[in-house]
């Protein structure tokens, strides 16, 4: 449950968060998670939660900085000082979350187009695939549910009724909308969303092939492992940092010079 907003708490103080969720945020846009300045990440915080905020001359999820990550209180609320910047408008996808889910820190609110043109076809996302995507191939055994309105979440009652179909589970998709992905870290929500859209894209080339996938066999499914977090999250992590930098779109770390930076510009 979420907490009151701890007084004595410093946000200056845990700059390693904030750099880690602006890092999740830019890797949801390279990887074509969320296009343009769609899309948000939260982390259960003292005294609120971080969020990613929107400035007045915001520039998309892609150019995150750890400046655009601000605490607000458990009613999403900013708490510190914004400099014009808002939270955004679907700040209740994460504060109605978080306040009914204490097994959840991370939330992760994204558009990516494959799930959204999956669902808008009629298909559910199955496991139709197996050692391709091993964490894709367990989330769609269990069975991922649909949030079924397409509405924008901007009131509290509209939340709830998205914690409602999320029920215990990590992820939901959002018809005609996106999905919802939660996690204990950034890494494994950011990496859950990741995994689904692997599957929605295998799903949606098999359909246009002409042929609708059919989920695997029992047997086969109960013979893939469960990876733990140190394969799922933290290798996968090190993969999408590294091609962020690669491609120059990196944060370099408060305090690094542009010599050793990741990036050969300021962000």
């Amino acid at each position: 449950m979420l907490k009151d907003a701890d007084p004595t708490f410093s946000p200056a103080g845990d700059p390693s968060l904030r750099h880690e969720i602006a890092t999740a945020c830019r890797i949801a846009a390279f990887r074509g998670l969320c296009e343009d300045v769609l899309g948000h990440i939260s982390s259960r915080h003292p005294g609120g939660l971080l969020m990613r905020c929107r400035r007045p001359q915001e520039r998309g999820l892609l150019f995150t900085t750890a400046d655009d990550i601000l605490l607000t209180g458990p009613d999403g609320a900013l708490l510190e000082p914004a400099d014009g910047a808002a939270v955004p408008n679907e700040i209740h996808i994460h504060t109605e979350i978080l306040r009914a889910r204490p097994d959840v820190d991370v939330v992760l609110h994204a558009h990516p187009p494959a799930i959204v043109a999956l669902d808008m076809v009629g298909l559910s996302l199955v496991p139709v695939v197996g050692a391709y995507n091993i964490p894709a191939a367990r989330m769609a055994r269990d069975g991922i549910p649909t949030y079924p309105r397409s509405v924008l979440v901007n009131t509290p009652a509209l939340g709830r009724e998205l914690v409602a179909a999320l029920g215990e589970k990590d992820v939901c998709v959002m018809r005609g909308h996106g999905l919802v992905t939660t996690g204990r870290t950034v890494k494994e929500a950011l990496s859950r969303a990741l995994s689904l859209d692997a599957l929605a894209r295998v799903m949606l080339l098999a359909a246009g092939a002409g042929q609708v996938p059919a989920g695997l066999p029992d047997a086969d499914l109960a013979q893939l492992p469960d990876l733990g977090a140190g394969f799922n999250d933290e290798q996968n992590w090190r993969f999408q940092v590294s091609a962020l930098a690669l491609a120059g779109l990196a944060i370099p770390e408060r305090g690094s010079s542009p010599a050793t930076s990741c990036c050969s510009t300021p962000c």
